[in-house]
């Protein structure tokens, strides 16, 4: 099993991932962050839930592999939790999280605590370019929270464990 390491930034700058080898005799894969989970500054008088999405892109080049399946995980964040996530701003967090789902239904995590994996899979190549797209979604829950008013941030690590 061989994971690949990557970043999702949330309100943050965006860190390119590392490349790692999948199953495959001649192989290389990276994710990248297309766009980031940006809410924008945070006003808690209209007390609603604040949505936005972010994207990124898994690619493999194959010659003579079998990358066969996968899973897309997210770190807790720098709050060591998924119930919530939280983002921060000095000394001020805001409880937040991120779904598989536009309806925001699903935590993606780890596939702990009641998180989701994203799973995913390839077929055996000779000579390709694999590239899959996942998108991801953000809501900071608008009721009961006590932060203060500005620019939150918090940095997510995607894992695509190759299996």
């Amino acid at each position: 099993m061989k994971a690949l390491i990557a970043t999702l930034s949330t309100l943050a700058g965006l860190l390119p991932a590392p490349p790692a080898a999948a199953l495959c005799i001649i192989c290389s894969c990276s994710v990248a962050v297309d766009s980031q989970v940006a809410f924008g500054t945070y006003n808690p008088l209209p007390g609603s839930a604040a949505d936005a999405a972010g994207h990124f892109t898994v690619t493999c080049d194959l010659t003579l592999g079998l990358l066969g399946t996968y899973t897309v995980g997210l770190s807790k964040g720098g709050s060591g939790s998924y119930a919530p996530r939280k983002m921060s701003s000095g000394a001020n967090t805001l409880n937040y999280n991120l779904y598989t789902d536009a309806a925001h239904t699903s935590v993606w995590g780890d596939g702990t605590g009641g998180t989701s994996l994203v799973s995913d899979a390839s077929l055996l190549t000779l000579l390709g370019h694999v590239v899959r797209h996942y998108d991801v979604y953000g809501r900071i829950q608008g009721s009961q929270q006590t932060a203060r008013p500005g620019s939150y941030a918090d940095t997510v690590v995607i894992t695509v464990t190759y299996n």
